[in-house]
């Protein structure tokens, strides 16, 4: 017998508990008639077969001529689904499209709560094509540094501001100066993440809050760019620590990334004029 709860995540793939339970059942043994199914699945005699139409007018379940019943295959089903949801997701986005007002993006959102926070921060790296700033803590970089190592995978240009030793390294990536001070002074350990000049995810995370920390993101083009500027500002930070407090020069690579850095405002400054 096989009772069960649908999840969230299943129920909003428009099965009922009754269809979900019947149809897992039918997958775990075909063909059976209705009497079986409901002894086998657990749903009262009374309704399997009202689930069973159900079922049948959906698609997902067939009658042979002497009242045996055979599941969709599985793969089928994903793919029936999948094809479905993607197609009504973007009519959806051109409804929003054509509904959004043209003023863009002008307000500030709070997101509340480590997972919540961490979820988007990884909505964002995964959606991200062309380049990411990103300044994080070593805690945070261990969530989230396989994302951003994915995201280059893909042709992503990943800037990395380390506050601390970082868990694992870029092409592009300093370490910031003075960044145990800053979490000293802050009581907290700060998340800047800028994608695609396009939207940013800034805030802090505060370990004594519980879980109960709490982030802004935006897409407003003003707050967008001058995030993206002052993470571009913390490499140069980086240079003159290294050249004129610790007296050392700087390595090729750091030449190079010097100017690249350099040349990111000046060609971000071009495209916005034109």
């Amino acid at each position: 017998m096989m009772r069960m709860k649908v999840p969230t995540q299943i129920a909003g793939l428009g099965f009922s508990q009754y269809e979900l339970t019947a149809y897992l059942a039918l997958v775990g043994k075909h063909p059976i008639n209705g009497s079986q199914l409901s002894r086998r699945s657990g749903i009262p005699r009374a309704r399997i077969y009202d689930v069973l139409h159900s079922l049948k007018e959906k698609g997902w379940v067939v009658e042979s001529e002497d009242g045996l019943y055979v599941p969709l295959p599985p793969e089928e089903m994903s793919k029936r689904l999948r094809y479905r949801f993607e197609t009504d997701l973007s009519a959806l986005e051109k409804r929003l499209k054509s509904a959004s007002d043209t003023s863009g993006y002008t307000f500030v959102w709070t997101i509340r709560g480590y997972d919540q926070i961490f979820n988007k921060a990884k909505e964002m790296i995964t959606s991200a094509r062309t380049e990411i700033y990103v300044r994080l803590f070593p805690e945070e970089g261990q969530i989230l540094d396989g994302d951003l190592h994915e995201a280059t995978s893909r042709g992503v240009v990943v800037k990395y501001v380390s506050m601390g030793d970082p868990t694992t390294l870029f092409d592009y990536q300093v370490i910031h100066p003075e960044a145990e001070k800053i979490e000293g002074i802050l009581g907290g350990r700060t998340i800047d993440i800028v994608v695609d000049k396009n939207e940013v995810l800034v805030g802090m995370i505060t370990p004594q809050s519980g879980g109960y920390s709490s982030v802004n993101w935006t897409k407003n083009h003003f707050l967008v760019i001058a995030n993206r500027d002052s993470l571009r500002h913390d490499f140069y930070h980086y240079f003159l620590y290294k050249i004129y407090e610790k007296k050392q020069n700087l390595t090729q690579k750091e030449k190079r990334l010097y100017v690249l850095i350099k040349n990111d405002f000046e060609d971000a400054f071009n495209r916005r004029r034109t």
